[in-house]
């Protein structure tokens, strides 16, 4: 089970788009017990052969010790990624993604390596894809919540309108 929402937006939305998804994956099991880190979200899509690893965060660190951080992450990504989908052909390439909820990325465009992706430009996207869906003809799964929710609001504009008007 992911550790906050914004991991369980991510693993939703990326099982929705026909991705394995592996969560909260700890690697480099180290002598004395313990791990070297966590993998947050890792994706892979059997049929176009994406294999991505995301790392949201809610962080306000500065950008020096993000890429500290993310560094380490990511080249953990890139070494035991492989095992995690021992026996299945997945590509050498692995798609890095930092997914901030805050900052920008109009003068970080990258961090350790991995690509930045605004939690804003996210939701974007998923909006945008739900909205296009309708909730009486292809209701969203139970098991997405957090999607089914996002899929409710696009249909139910109106209503949100008003309610956002008064806030």
């Amino acid at each position: 089970m992911p550790s906050n929402y914004l991991e369980q937006l991510v693993a939703e939305w990326y099982e929705y788009e026909g991705y394995f998804i592996r969560r909260n994956i700890l690697v480099g099991k180290l002598p004395k017990g313990g791990y070297e880190c966590e993998l947050d979200i890792v994706a892979f899509h059997p049929q176009t052969k994406h294999l991505v690893h995301i790392e949201p965060t809610h962080d306000a660190d500065s950008w020096a010790k993000r890429e500290e951080r993310f560094k380490k992450k990511f080249s953990a990504g890139r070494k035991y990624i492989p095992e995690i989908f021992k026996g299945l052909d997945i590509p050498k390439e692995i798609e890095q993604i930092c997914l901030l909820g805050f900052g920008s990325n109009t003068n970080h465009p990258t961090l350790a390596g991995g690509r930045v992706v605004t939690i804003s430009e996210f939701l974007s996207d998923i909006v945008m894809k739900i909205a296009e869906t309708s909730i009486h003809s292809n209701a969203m799964s139970e098991s997405h919540p957090l999607l089914r929710t996002i899929q409710f609001i696009t249909q139910n504009r109106k209503l949100f309108s008003e309610l956002l008007g008064r806030i």
